[in-house]
C-alpha cells in the first residue's frame, strides 16, 4: 500500500510538471492568435507566480484544516480546470483570468507534496519525486508540439487538461491509502505557525535566503542559456534551442543519479556535492575555451549539479526544524523559490542588456556561491538551536 501511495504522488508531481513548459511551446502560435506583443507571456507567467506564491504560504493553514491528501487532489483537479480554461480562451485578457486558478492550485499541491514526502519517506524518494517533476516538464513539449501540427494549440491544452484530470482524479480516489495515525494528524493537530513565527526560528532566514539564491540561478540557465550559447559561442538559434536541453536532462537524470545515493549520503553532504560539480561548470563557462564544446559540458554540469539540492534543502527541513514546523517553513521556501525564479531571470537580463551576456557564468557564480552560504549558516544554526532544547 505505501508503494502504490508513492505512485501516486509521483504521478502528482508529473501533474505539476506538465504545465511548467507548455506556455513557452505554444506562445509563438499563441501570441499571434491573441494579437499581442510576444513579452505578454511575461505577465501569464507574473500572475501565475503571484498566485503559486500565495497559496503556498497558505499551504501551513490549509494542509493543517484539510489534510495533504483533500490539498493535492484539490489542487490538481483545480490546475485541470484551469488548463481546460486556458483552451477555451478567445482574448487573452482570459488567459490572464485563467491564470489565477493555476497558480493557486500549483502552489498548494507544491508545498502539500514537499512536506508530506519529507515527513514520511526517504531522501531517495525525494530526489526520485522531482524527478517525475522534469518528466512532466519534458512530455508536454512533445504534446504541444503534436497538437500544433495537427489541431492547434488550444487542443494541446485540452490534452494536458485531460492528463491532470485523470490524475485528480486518481489521487481523489487514494483516499484510503492516505489514512493513519500519523497523516490524519497532519490535518488538525497545532495552530499554524505563520509567517513571522516562521522567520523567528534560528536558521530559517538564512534557509529561504539561500534556498532563493538557488531558485533564482537555477531559473537564469533555463531561460538564457540558448541566448548565452548564439551570443558568446556563436551556436545557431536551431542548435542553441537543442542543446540548452543538456540542462534539462543532466538535471533529471542527475535526480534520478542522486535518489541511488542519497540515503547513503545524506541531505547535506549532496548539497555540497552539487555545489562542487555546479562550480565546475561554472568554471567550463569562465574559461575562455572557443567553441561549443565546453559550454555544452557546462550545462551538463550545472544540470547535474542542480539536481540534488532542491529535493535536499526540503528532505532536510523536518528534521533542522522540526516535523511540527516543517509544512509552514516548506511553502515559505516555495513562496521564496517562486519570487527567486520569477525575478531573478528578468534582473539579468536587464543587466546582460548593458553589460553583455557574457556575464552570466558571473551571476550564476554570485548566487550560487550566496546559497551554499546560506545554507552551511542555516545547519549550523538549526544544530545550534536543537542542541539547545535538550540542554
Amino acid at each position: 500500500m505505501t508503494a502504490f501511495l508513492l505512485m501516486i504522488i509521483y504521478l502528482a508531481f508529473i501533474s505539476l510538471g506538465l504545465p511548467d513548459s507548455l506556455l513557452g511551446s505554444g506562445w509563438p502560435v499563441m501570441q499571434q492568435a491573441f494579437a499581442v506583443p510576444i513579452s505578454y507571456a511575461g505577465i501569464v507567467t507574473m500572475i501565475v507566480s503571484a498566485g503559486t506564491v500565495c497559496s503556498s504560504l497558505l499551504s501551513d493553514r490549509l494542509t493543517r484544516r484539510l489534510g495533504a491528501h483533500t490539498v493535492t487532489a484539490a489542487s490538481v483537479l483545480m490546475t485541470a480546470a484551469a488548463l481546460f480554461g486556458f483552451s477555451t480562451a478567445s482574448s487573452f485578457w482570459m488567459l490572464c483570468l485563467w491564470a489565477v486558478p493555476y497558480g493557486l492550485g500549483a502552489g498548494a499541491v507544491d508545498a502539500a507534496l514537499n512536506n508530506y514526502v519529507a515527513l514520511h519517506y526517504s531522501s531517495r524518494h525525494m530526489s526520485w519525486l522531482h524527478c517525475f517533476w522534469g518528466v512532466g516538464t519534458i512530455a508536454s513539449p512533445y504534446i504541444m508540439s503534436r497538437a500544433l501540427a495537427s489541431a492547434g494549440w488550444q487542443s494541446g491544452y485540452r490534452a494536458v487538461s485531460a492528463v491532470q484530470l485523470v490524475i485528480g482524479l486518481a489521487v481523489l480516489f487514494s483516499r484510503p491509502l492516505w489514512k493513519g495515525p500519523e497523516k490524519a494528524a497532519e490535518g488538525r493537530a497545532g495552530k499554524p505557525l505563520g509567517l513571522v513565527s516562521a522567520l523567528r526560528i534560528r536558521g530559517v532566514p538564512q534557509l529561504l535566503l539561500g534556498f532563493f539564491s538557488y531558485c533564482a540561478a537555477e531559473s537564469t540557465v533555463m531561460l538564457w542559456a540558448s541566448s548565452y550559447l548564439v551570443r558568446t559561442r556563436g551556436s545557431s538559434e536551431t542548435r542553441a534551442a537543442a542543446f540548452a536541453a543538456f540542462f534539462f536532462i543532466g538535471i533529471t537524470a542527475g535526480r534520478f543519479l542522486s535518489g541511488l545515493i542519497s540515503d547513503r549520503l545524506g541531505d547535506r553532504a549532496l548539497i555540497r556535492t552539487g555545489t562542487g560539480v555546479i562550480a565546475a561548470g561554472i568554471l567550463c563557462l569562465l574559461l575562455p575555451i572557443p567553441g561549443e564544446g565546453a559550454a555544452l559540458l557546462a550545462l551538463l554540469l550545472l544540470g547535474l549539479g542542480c539536481a540534488p539540492i532542491y529535493p535536499s534543502i526540503i528532505h532536510s527541513t523536518p528534521g533542522s526544524f522540526g516535523a511540527e514546523n516543517s509544512q509552514a517553513i516548506i511553502g515559505i521556501q516555495m513562496a521564496s523559490a517562486y519570487i527567486g525564479s520569477t525575478l531573478m531571470p528578468p534582473v539579468f537580463g536587464l543587466l546582460a542588456n548593458h553589460i553583455g551576456l557574457w556575464l552570466m557564468p558571473v551571476y550564476l557564480a554570485a548566487f550560487f556561491l550566496l546559497m551554499i552560504v546560506m545554507t552551511e549558516w542555516s545547519a549550523r544554526a538549526a544544530s545550534r538551536r536543537s542542541e539547545s532544547l535538550f540542554v
